[in-house]
């Protein structure tokens, strides 16, 4: 017997049906917002799913950076601060969460402290770090400075994070998923961040990079359908909201 859908399903289904598939990105849009009006019971994040023809087991072939979305994330980031001396006051100024050094690092190693979302330390400090690899690691909170987040410029570093920096990282399949907003976002909004994301993971092609670089490509929100955009008209697309 086949699953019955939801009524949830049954919509996504209806909304869905006039959409030719893959489809550009501002049609993609425009279906996903429909759905997030009709459907969305809270403030979802809508999603960007890429998957890259890559080869991840070669250096030469890694796809990792980041991008300020213009629009931001619609997320309140919190940011902790590992540094030494004046930084700690810096970091205090440029609106930093939590600030500190032993002591901070301390906390996070004995209490499994992790109520932040990005940490942040200055390039003399990462030596308090090596003994929380194993716990930061995995979780992708280890400062790094190909992020941006081993500096001593803490102000513009904390400034780009508050204003919507995000990382994209290729995980062992050659996928990259990042967010690019919430619900409550405009159309507008989210195509800007989409292009502004798109644009960032095109330029990130590593030159060893054979045959097509975007496989595939799909806009997303939390709890709702995949929607597959043309990736091969894609960079042509996001001009318009780029203003190029």
């Amino acid at each position: 017997m086949p699953r019955k859908l939801t009524k949830r399903q049954q919509k996504f289904q209806t909304v869905l049906a006039d959409l030719a598939q893959p489809a550009s990105a501002k049609d993609a849009m425009t279906v996903l917002k429909r759905i997030l009006t009709d459907t969305a019971k809270f403030n979802e994040t809508v999603e960007c799913h890429f998957r890259l023809g890559i080869d991840v087991k070669h250096a030469d072939q890694q796809v990792r950076s980041t991008v300020v979305l213009p629009e931001g994330t619609g997320k309140t980031v919190r940011i902790a601060v590992i540094a030494k001396g004046e930084k700690l006051q810096e970091a205090k100024a440029a609106g930093a969460d939590f600030v500190g050094a032993e002591d901070l690092v301390e906390r996070i190693e004995k209490e499994n402290w992790l109520d932040f979302d990005v940490l942040v330390a200055t390039p003399d400090a990462m030596g308090m770090l090596g003994k929380l690899g194993k716990l930061l690691g995995p979780r992708g909170l280890m400062p790094n400075p190909k992020t941006g987040t081993v500096t001593f410029d803490l102000a513009n570093a904390i400034k780009e994070i508050k204003a919507g920096k995000v990382e994209f990282r290729a995980d062992k399949q050659g996928n990259v998923h990042v967010p690019i907003g919430r619900s409550e976002f405009t159309e507008e909004q989210l195509l800007r961040n989409f292009a502004t994301l798109v644009d960032a993971v095109l330029r990130a092609k590593p030159s060893a990079a054979k045959g097509t670089y975007v496989k595939s490509l799909y806009l997303s929100s939390t709890m709702g359908p995949g929607i597959r955009i043309d990736s091969s008209k894609v960079s042509t697309e996001i001009k318009e909201y780029l203003g190029v």
